[in-house]
């Protein structure tokens, strides 16, 4: 038996607590919170009678659904006919559309919102006064403070996700199908509508399903936009939760049912897909011929070009004028610009400074964390080398249809009380950081260890060598590629991460993603917009070192047409 014991089981063993550490407890304690009685810790469905008993917090959730419905709608419109131009047709510019579309991608929601603010602003907004200096009018066209502006605000940063899910699903359909409805009369548009996004419809469910669990998980714009148009949703009703006096147990009640929404949701994705016979890459050789549009493809890069504009290009001129101003109400003026608002951000500010190093330490320590316990864990399962290795797969990936909003809260209760007490330190965010991306690593690991055949391994161990040598020498060099682009998939949104950051910082534990929301309220559009530029520089740096070090693909598939 001795001879037969693998030490390194101990070593399998503590990883696969850690990840029990990481992912159960919390969600768990989550559980337990919302069914435990404040004062006496006796059981009671009481705070759920506190958390769904008035009026005002049931709005607040039928404002989320409603609010993740017409978002969702609303990238349906946006994202399928460019993901469909893009992939399928000769429209012209497709580098320069697919890279407007990465623009947007890494573009936080809320940056994007304050760049909204200053362009649609009831009365001081760039358009709303050019509206009123052109026609003589008394009040601005727009006013983004309103349920209709929010829904705009998030779906124009959501649609890159449907984007991405549909056109990587277009990519490898072959035009065999097309040809046969173009032969029997149908019409380009009677083609796509009837043949092409059919064929991709698991792709279009999952993308969408991403983009609905997104806006009602979403905490940034609701905040910078549905507070002052007085009106809640779930995201901001639980942070009342969160204003003293503290009530966490109701909280947790209040945060239960968007958790069951994102279960379901995924639920009832597998249950469509699996009833169909979705088959889109056969045996067969196949082309991918591009639909000639004729003058029709300036009008699909038109409207590409609005929409990605309205995402990008001016949001992104609203900030750059106002980070680059003394004051952003003056406009583009030689005696307005300067460089103070940066200097000031990162020299004499008491905590600008400190958060912009924290967001990037936390955000490197939760993605070189979440890398290797993902790769541990990968490894684990690949190579089945514990009995429940199927159930740690699972576990990995079950932070996915965590809400972070919901994550931040289970933490909360798992790790903020006694004996643990982390709340307001650095590891507790770091922690959650690592749970709430876990998923991306070992997604990535997982698929690049099922690429490895094991008997290069098992050479290592037939001439002496030993299991850790083995993925030392064989498993990393060749994963290494792999797992580089999984890290920086992990630490860019972690820098800018702010539905688990709100509810866990602390009075020195401030990330950039936190001291933007607090700024906004100080009303300093100028530093505000600073420091959301030095975000914004970060993560394109970010971008580009991986498309070096990896490739142009890491973070969306490039075109191939």
């Amino acid at each position: 038996m001795k001879r037969r014991f693998d030490p390194l089981i101990l070593l399998w063993i503590v990883l696969a607590a850690a990840l029990t550490f990481l992912v159960v407890n919390p969600l768990l304690r989550l559980i337990i919170t919302s069914l435990e009685a404040a004062d006496t810790g006796a059981w009671t469905l009481a705070n759920y009678v506190s958390a769904y008993g008035r009026p005002r917090y049931l709005q607040a959730l039928y404002n989320s659904l409603m609010l993740g419905g017409a978002v969702t709608v609303l990238c349906l419109v946006f994202a399928l006919p460019i993901a469909w131009a893009v992939s399928r047709t000769d429209m012209p510019g497709k580098g320069a559309i697919r890279l407007l579309v990465l623009g947007a991608f890494i573009t936080p929601p809320y940056l994007g919102a304050i760049g909204w603010i200053l362009l649609a602003g009831p009365n001081a907004g760039w358009l709303n006064r050019a509206w009123m200096g052109l026609t003589g009018a008394t009040e601005g066209l727009f006013d983004i403070y309103s349920f209709a502006g929010l829904t705009f605000i998030i779906a124009i940063y959501s649609f890159p996700y449907l984007f991405i899910f549909t056109s990587s699903a277009l990519d490898v359909v072959s035009s065999e199908m097309e040809d046969a409805a173009n032969i029997l009369g149908a019409g380009t548009i009677r083609t796509m509508a009837r043949i092409t996004l059919p064929m991709v419809l698991p792709a279009i469910i999952g993308g969408a399903i991403v983009t609905f669990l997104e806006t009602i998980a979403l905490f940034g714009s609701p905040a910078l936009i549905a507070i002052p148009a007085r009106f809640n949703v779930v995201t901001t009703q639980l942070l009342q939760f969160f204003s003293p006096p503290v009530r966490t147990e109701v909280a947790a009640a209040f945060a239960i049912p968007l958790l069951l929404i994102t279960v379901l949701l995924f639920a009832l994705q597998r249950r469509l897909i699996s009833r169909k016979g979705f088959v889109a890459v056969t045996g067969k050789g196949g082309e991918r011929r591009l639909i000639e549009l004729g003058p029709w493809r300036w009008v699909m890069l038109g409207y590409a070009f609005l929409v990605l504009s309205m995402s990008v290009l001016l949001p992104y001129a609203a900030l750059s004028q106002a980070a680059l101003s003394r004051a952003w109400g003056r406009g583009w003026r030689l005696d307005n610009l300067t460089l103070h608002n940066f200097s000031y951000l990162l020299f004499e500010h008491a905590t600008a400074g400190r958060s912009v190093l924290n967001s990037f330490v936390y955000a490197f320590s939760a993605a070189c964390l979440a890398i290797f316990l993902s790769l541990a864990i990968a490894y684990i399962v690949a190579r089945r080398l514990l009995p429940f290795a199927g159930v740690l797969g699972f576990l990995a990936m079950a932070p996915f249809v965590v809400p972070g909003i919901v994550l931040a809260i289970a933490f909360y209760a798992a790790y903020a009380p006694p004996p643990l007490a982390l709340y307001g330190t650095g590891l507790i965010l770091i922690l959650a950081f690592t749970t709430r991306f876990l998923p991306i690593g070992f997604a990535n690991a997982s698929a690049a260890i099922r690429g490895i055949n094991p008997e290069m391994e098992e050479a290592v161990r037939i001439l002496g060598g030993g299991r850790l040598l083995a993925v030392r020498r064989v498993l990393a060099p060749l994963m290494k590629r792999s797992m580089i682009g999984a890290w920086l998939l992990v630490f860019i949104p972690a820098t800018r991460e702010l539905s688990t950051a709100m509810f866990l910082y602390g009075p020195n534990t401030r990330t950039m993603s936190v001291m933007l929301m607090d700024l906004s309220e100080e009303g300093n559009f100028e530093n505000l917009a600073a420091l959301g530029f030095m975000l914004l520089a970060a993560t394109i740096v970010i971008v580009g070192v991986g498309s070096r070090l990896v490739g142009g693909d890491f973070m969306m598939r490039r075109d191939r047409s």
